[in-house]
């Protein structure tokens, strides 16, 4: 979790408010957030990266969809203009926060998202497991078949949301677990509005995933019969 933290550009701290939710860890990520609030008085700007960090816990596991919900829920109370949801194992790349930021106000989208195969070597260069390559292969060619807008990796979870999108949907209603990111696409591209992505790189170490696979992956597909079907 720190080390993302300070993967975060100067000039997204600059303007933005980092929100730090602990799902009920077992893993003492309090620990890992007051050691690195501590590490601030060494950085020239740690005084305004403190004024802008916040911790918040879950006393026992939601899951990732439920994070995610209030992630965006306290962005848009935040007054944010864009909200984004990082993971806390590194997986995916904080250092283009801002670069994704100025893609999405630029190119008047809703969202953008990270693609892990639209660099030299794709997936397969960052050791992501060919289980999961081929499983996201698979599906995200199936969802360009029923969603309007096509993308090469639809299911990376680095995702930049316009805030005047996000107040629009009706969180509650969206799912617990994983599938969020897939459900939040999918009502973009079925209300008619710009989805964009830009290519990130692949890191995979052999960290754990609460993913499970085939249960995700059976609910993607009712979310293309689903849409098939409207």
């Amino acid at each position: 979790m720190a080390d993302v933290l300070r993967k975060i550009p100067d000039s997204v701290w600059n303007r933005a408010i980092a929100l730090v939710i602990d799902d009920g860890s077992v893993d003492d990520t309090r620990g890992a957030f007051e050691n690195y609030v501590e590490g601030l008085d060494k950085d020239p700007a740690g005084n305004l990266k403190k004024s802008r960090l916040r911790y918040m816990r879950f006393e026992q596991n939601h899951g990732y969809g439920s994070v995610v919900k209030k992630g965006v829920s306290e962005g848009i109370k935040s007054g944010a203009a864009y909200v984004a949801c990082l993971h806390g194992d590194g997986q995916y790349p904080a250092e283009k926060l801002q670069d994704f930021f100025d893609h999405l106000k630029s190119n008047e989208a809703v969202l953008v998202q990270g693609s892990r195969r639209l660099t030299r070597g794709g997936a397969k260069a960052g050791n992501m497991p060919l289980y999961k390559r081929l499983g996201g292969t698979f599906l995200t060619s199936i969802e360009n078949v029923a969603f309007r807008q096509k993308l090469t990796d639809r299911h990376s979870g680095f995702i930049v949301y316009s805030a005047d999108f996000l107040k629009k949907v009706n969180l509650e209603k969206l799912s617990p677990s994983f599938d969020i990111d897939l459900e939040l696409i999918s009502i973009a591209d079925a209300r008619g509005l710009k989805l964009a992505e830009l290519p990130i790189p692949t890191r995979y170490a052999g960290e754990k995933s609460n993913l499970r696979v085939v249960p995700y992956g059976l609910r993607v597909l009712r979310q293309v019969l689903r849409r098939l079907g409207a």
